[in-house]
C-alpha cells in the first residue's frame, strides 16, 4: 500500500511521490519536491474506469441481496454482517497507484469469490511525479498513464478488479495543497453514491508520514463522518491501514542486521508503527499471498522502490501474509476482541 523507497525487510510496504528517502541520501533517482506540479486539477477531473457499474443504492451489481454463499473460516463473520442487513461494499481511498497494492489487497482477494462483495477504489493522484525504475520505458510525461495501467493490471492479477475505480486527478506530491473542503467533497461525492459499509484509508500517521497520505486520509475521515451521520446500513466502519509497533520494531531490527538503513519514525517518508493495542482488525492473508504478490509485480515502474528483490516471491509473500487496521469508527475499547475480517461484527 504505501510507496516509499524502502524495503521491509524485502519490500517497502508502499510508495511515496517524487520525494522520499531517495532525496535524503538513499538510493534511486528523484526530483525535488518543488518540481512537482502544484496546479489545481482541471474541472471535470474525476474519472472512472470502464468497470464502473453503478447501481441504485442498496444493490450490488444488480444481484439480489438474498443470495447466499458458504464462506469458510474468518469470512463467516462477514456473512453474519450481511445477514444482519449490511451490504458487503468496501471503499478504498488512497493517494497513489500501488498504495492499494499493500495493506488491503489480501482482503479483496479473500472476498473475490463472494458474489455479494462490491469493491470501490479511489485514487487521489496517478503517481505521475514518482521515480522511474532504471531502464524502464517511461518518462515524466508518461509515468502517470503508465502507473494507472499498472494499477489496473495489478488488480486483474489479484483476480478482483474494482467494480468502480475513480481517479480524482490531483497532482502527485500536492494533495496536501488542495483546499481541504474540496478534497472532502470530492471523496464524499463518490462515497455518497456508493454507500459502502466499510471505508479504508490512511490514518493520521500516513504509515510513512507522507503528506499526500495524511491529506487524503483526513479528507476521507471527514467525508465518512459527514455520511455516517445519516440513517441507513452504510458507513458502518472506518479503517486506517497500520503497522503494529511490535512488527515495525521487528522489521527495523531485521533491516539493521542486514546492513540496511533503518526507519526513523519521526521523519517524513519513514515508516512508523502504531501501538499494538490500537489494532482492531488483523487479517490472515496467507492463503491469498501469492495473488497479492502477483498484483504487486505488475507495478513494474516502481519495483526499484518496492523491494530489494522483486523476484524473491517467497519473501514478498511473507511480508503480505497479514493486514492490520485501526478501527477509527465506531470507537473501539481495548477490551473488545480483535477482529479477523474487515466486515466481521459490523453493527446492523
Amino acid at each position: 500500500m504505501y510507496s516509499t523507497r524502502l524495503v521491509v525487510p524485502c519490500t517497502a510496504l508502499g510508495r511515496t511521490d517524487s520525494r522520499s528517502l531517495t532525496e535524503q541520501g538513499h538510493t534511486g533517482p528523484s526530483r525535488h519536491r518543488a518540481d512537482v506540479r502544484r496546479s489545481r486539477p482541471l474541472s471535470g477531473r474525476i474519472t472512472s474506469n470502464a468497470a464502473d457499474r453503478r447501481t441504485r443504492p442498496g444493490s450490488v451489481r444488480g444481484r439480489r441481496h438474498d443470495r447466499r454463499r458458504r464462506i469458510p473460516g474468518a469470512l463467516a463473520g462477514a456473512r453474519r454482517a450481511f445477514d444482519n442487513g449490511v451490504v458487503l461494499t468496501l471503499a478504498v481511498v488512497v493517494a497513489h497507484p500501488d498504495d492499494d497494492a499493500y495493506g488491503i489487497a489480501g482482503t479483496v482477494a479473500l472476498h473475490a469469490a463472494d458474489e455479494d462483495f462490491r469493491f470501490i477504489l479511489i485514487h487521489a493522484t496517478d503517481g505521475g511525479a514518482g521515480d522511474i525504475a532504471p531502464g524502464f520505458r517511461a518518462t515524466a510525461e508518461t509515468l502517470g498513464q503508465t502507473r494507472r495501467a499498472e494499477d489496473e493490471a495489478g488488480w486483474r492479477a489479484v483476480g478482483r478488479p474494482p467494480d468502480r475505480h475513480v481517479w480524482l486527478g490531483y497532482p502527485d506530491g500536492g494533495v496536501d495543497q488542495v483546499p481541504f473542503g474540496e478534497l472532502v467533497d470530492a471523496v464524499g461525492a463518490v462515497l455518497n453514491e456508493e454507500q459502502p459499509a466499510v471505508v479504508f484509508t490512511f490514518g493520521p500517521d500516513g504509515i510513512f508520514g507522507h503528506p499526500d497520505h495524511i491529506a487524503i486520509g483526513a479528507a476521507t475521515d471527514a467525508a465518512f463522518a459527514r455520511a455516517a451521520a445519516s440513517d441507513g446500513t452504510a458507513f458502518r466502519r472506518l479503517l486506517h491501514g497500520a503497522i503494529p509497533e511490535s512488527v515495525f520494531r521487528r522489521w527495523n531490527a531485521q533491516r539493521a542486521q542486514m546492513g540496511l538503513f533503518v526507519f526513523q519514525p519521526t521523519e517524513t517518508y519513514h515508516m512508523r508503527g502504531v501501538p499494538d493495542d490500537r489494532i482492531g482488525v488483523s487479517v490472515d492473508c496467507r492463503r491469498v499471498a501469492n495473488r497479492v504478490v502477483r498484483g504487486l509485480r505488475e507495478h513494474r515502474s516502481q519495483h526499484h522502490v518496492m523491494s530489494d528483490d522483486p523476484d524473491d516471491v517467497e519473501r514478498w509473500q511473507r511480508v503480505v501474509s497479514r493486514e492490520w487496521h485501526v478501527i477509527a469508527w465506531p470507537p473501539r475499547t481495548q477490551a473488545q476482541p480483535q477482529l479477523a475480517d474487515v466486515f466481521e461484527g459490523l453493527p446492523g
